[in-house]
């Protein structure tokens, strides 16, 4: 079955868009743990992160440093926490999370920001 992400790869669910190749995906997760929280995904639907050929995944963690250094540019953070849990969606995926320090990295905490803030942040990291 095609995953939420395939979907919103291809275009048929809307997105806030951070990059994009041929290969990857990155946009903003709408129940971030902080703003500017972004998910990379690979366009081909692979359900776990090591499933993924070397190359693919080679590919992806330099395409992740990509998203990551433009978020760290643009939001202005101390860093960008890298997780893979893999759990929440059969889709391989990155998140890129803008911290200040090691409590901002809490799963539990989500944010409810709305179409506005997430346009806006989606704008300043393209």
């Amino acid at each position: 079955m095609e995953s939420i992400f395939s979907r919103i790869a291809k275009g048929e669910i809307p997105s806030y868009k951070v990059a994009e190749n041929d290969k990857f995906y990155a946009f903003l997760d709408i129940n971030p743990i902080q703003m500017g929280h972004t998910l990379v995904i690979p366009r081909e639907q692979t359900d776990y992160i090591f499933d993924l050929d070397d190359q693919t995944l080679s590919e992806m963690i330099v395409f992740a440093k990509q998203v990551a250094k433009q978020i760290q540019t643009k939001l202005q953070c101390n860093r960008v926490a890298v997780a893979v849990i893999g759990l929440e969606v059969p889709h391989a995926h990155i998140h890129l999370i803008p911290i200040n320090k090691e409590s901002d990295l809490d799963f539990k905490k989500k944010l409810a920001p709305t179409q506005d803030e997430l346009t806006q942040i989606a704008n300043r990291l393209q």
